[in-house]
C-alpha cells in the first residue's frame, strides 16, 4: 500500500462503505470524498461526512500509517488543525491528534483492488493494462479518448496562444509560422520555425508572384545560399537574395541546424522548403479559406504544392539525380498538415471567438482523416485496441506519452475501469 493508491481507494470509494467506523466505534456515512487537492495542505478538500448524527464538511487528510501524522510534522501546520476526518490504511500508534476522527480502511478494501494495482505497476515497459484492455468497455475508452485528445489541445495550444499574442492577435501569422513548422515535420520542425519567424510575413507575400524571389528568400534565409554552386539555378538563388537581404536588413540562419541524415530524401528540408515557397506563392487568403474548411477534401487543393522545376531532379543543390520525379507534397504530408496544424488552429480560433460549434467542426474534422500509422500506435494496434480516425489516433497518442509510459495509471480512465471491475 502506498499513500497515492489509497488517495484514489477513497477518492473513488473502493472500498466497503457498509462497515465505516471511527475508532471510538461510531458509525461514519462517506456521503462525499472531498476533492482532490494537489497544492499544500490536506489531501481532500470540501468532503461531507457524517459521523454518527452529525454531519461534517471539510478537509480529509490520508496517511498509510496513524504514525505518519507526526512523522510528516502535520501537529505544527495550522492547516491541519482543524480537520473533517483522518483517514488511514492502518492505525498504529497510540499518539493521535485530539478532536480529529480516525478512520482504519485496511479491512475494508478487498484484496483483489490491491492486486490489480500491483498488477499495473509491476508491468514492464510500454502500455502496463496491455493484456487487460478486453476488459474495459468501448464506451469508457471512446470516453476517454475524447478527453485526452482536447487535452493534448490544451497542452499544445498554450504555445500557440503565446505566439498569438506576440504578434498582436495576428492570426495569418500564426498560420504561416505553425505551418512552417508542420513543413519540417519531427526532425526539422524547429529550424523550420525559426526560419518562417526571420521572414517577415509581410516581406514573403510582397514577393508571393515570383517564385524565384520566394525561394531566394526562403533559401537564404536557411542559410543554404552561403557556397559556391555550379549549376545555374542557385547561382541565380544567390544574386537574388543577396539583393533582397541587403533590402530588407534580413539575418540568415546557419545552415547546421538542418538535419538531413537517415531521412528519405524526398523529406529532406531543401525539398520541403521549395515546397512550402510554392504554397506561399499559390495561397491567397489561404487563412480563411483554412478556418471554413470542414474536411480533408476541402484541404487537398490548397496543399495541392510542387517544388518548383529543378527539384524533380535535384534533392540538394548542385547534385542531379538519374530519375526526374515531380516533388509534391504527398497524401500522408497532407493529412499530418491537417492533424497538427489546421484543425488545432480552427479549434484555437473558435475557442478565442467563443464558437462553440466551430470547436466541435474542428474536432470533427480528425474524423475525416484516417489514423497515423507510427510505433506507438502500433502498440496499441497488438493489444487489438485500433484507432478508427486521426482523432482517436492522437488521443492514443497522448494516452501513451503523458500516461501509460510514465504509469499514471491511477490518473486514467482506463486504469480507473480496470481497478473498478
Amino acid at each position: 500500500m502506498n499513500e497515492s493508491l489509497l488517495q484514489f481507494i477513497w477518492q473513488h470509494s473502493l472500498y466497503n462503505a457498509t462497515a465505516l467506523h471511527t475508532l471510538s466505534g461510531e458509525r461514519i456515512t462517506v456521503i462525499h470524498p472531498g476533492y482532490l487537492n494537489t497544492d499544500a495542505g490536506p489531501d481532500f478538500s470540501r468532503a461531507k461526512i457524517k459521523i454518527g448524527d452529525t454531519l461534517l464538511v471539510g478537509n480529509v487528510e490520508i496517511h498509510v500509517y496513524s504514525a505518519d501524522w507526526y512523522k510528516h510534522g502535520h501537529q505544527h501546520d495550522a492547516a491541519y488543525a482543524s480537520l473533517a476526518l483522518h483517514v488511514v490504511y492502518e492505525h498504529n500508534s497510540e499518539k493521535l491528534p485530539e478532536g480529529i476522527p480516525l478512520l482504519e480502511l485496511k479491512n475494508s478494501i478487498d484484496a483483489t483492488t490491491i492486486a490489480r494495482y500491483a498488477d499495473l505497476t509491476a508491468a514492464g515497459p510500454g502500455i502496463p493494462c496491455a493484456g487487460q484492455l478486453h476488459n474495459v468497455k468501448d464506451i469508457t475508452r471512446e470516453a476517454w479518448l475524447s478527453r485526452l485528445l482536447a487535452e493534448r489541445w490544451e497542452q499544445k495550444l498554450q504555445e500557440w496562444q503565446v505566439m498569438l499574442t506576440n504578434s498582436m492577435d495576428d492570426w495569418r501569422n500564426l498560420l504561416y509560422w505553425r505551418l512552417a513548422a508542420n513543413f519540417g515535420f519531427r526532425t526539422n520542425a524547429a529550424p523550420f520555425l525559426m526560419l518562417a519567424r526571420s521572414l517577415p510575413l509581410n516581406v514573403a507575400t510582397r514577393h508571393r508572384g515570383d517564385l524565384m524571389q520566394l525561394e531566394a528568400l526562403f533559401f537564404g534565409q536557411a542559410g543554404m545560399l552561403s557556397e559556391d554552386f555550379t549549376d545555374d539555378y542557385p547561382r541565380e538563388l544567390q544574386r537574388e537574395y543577396d539583393y533582397l537581404k541587403k533590402k530588407y536588413q534580413l539575418k540568415p540562419l546557419q545552415a547546421g541546424q538542418w538535419k538531413f541524415l537517415r531521412m528519405r530524401p524526398a523529406n529532406f528540408p531543401t525539398i520541403r522548403i521549395a515546397q512550402y515557397a510554392a504554397l506561399v506563392h499559390q495561397s491567397v487568403h489561404l487563412f480563411s479559406q483554412i478556418i471554413e474548411a470542414s474536411s480533408v477534401a476541402d484541404i487537398k487543393p490548397l496543399l495541392n504544392v510542387r517544388a518548383s522545376a529543378y527539384w524533380d531532379d535535384h534533392y540538394t543543390f548542385d547534385a542531379q539525380v538519374q530519375k526526374p520525379v515531380p516533388k509534391k507534397l504527398g497524401v500522408t504530408s497532407v493529412e499530418n498538415i491537417v492533424i497538427n496544424t489546421i484543425a488545432p488552429i480552427q479549434f484555437l480560433y473558435a475557442s478565442r471567438h467563443g464558437q462553440s460549434q466551430q470547436q466541435e467542426k474542428a474536432l470533427s474534422l480528425l474524423e475525416t482523416v484516417p489514423a497515423e500509422h507510427n510505433s506507438i500506435i502500433s502498440k496499441w494496434q497488438e493489444t487489438g485496441w485500433s484507432p478508427a480516425d486521426a482523432g482517436q489516433s492522437q488521443a492514443m497518442l497522448q494516452l501513451y506519452n503523458n500516461y501509460c509510459s510514465k504509469k499514471r495509471c491511477l490518473e486514467c480512465a482506463v486504469g480507473l475501469a480496470l481497478m473498478r471491475r
